[in-house]
């Protein structure tokens, strides 16, 4: 008998994720911020996890900090950015429409 495999749900946004995104939707080429709005450096980890979901991707390495990652919007991350909050378990959070903070 063949095994029947459920569908692999698509990942959906921590809070966080989405209006990091979100932050990209207005931009010229859809670039993604580098610098948060008090001047503070976005973590790695954030824009590496939106990189690995397909929601953002590496646009260009800059070579004066190669360690930046200049990063743009894809279509599937503006998608998501534009959708209401799914909140990951532990998040805090609840189903609602996202807004900027």
């Amino acid at each position: 008998m063949a095994k029947r495999t459920e569908p692999r749900p698509k990942p959906q946004p921590t809070a966080e994720e989405r209006r990091f995104l979100q932050l990209g939707l207005g931009q010229p080429g859809r670039k993604l911020p580098l610098f948060d709005q008090d001047g503070q450096p976005v973590r790695a980890d954030l824009i590496r996890a939106c990189i690995a979901r397909g929601w953002a991707e590496r646009w260009f390495s800059n070579p004066l900090a190669p360690e930046w990652l200049v990063c743009r919007l894809t279509d599937r991350g503006a998608a998501v950015a534009v959708g209401g909050v799914r909140t990951r378990k532990g998040d805090g959070g609840a189903d609602r429409p996202s807004a900027l903070a």
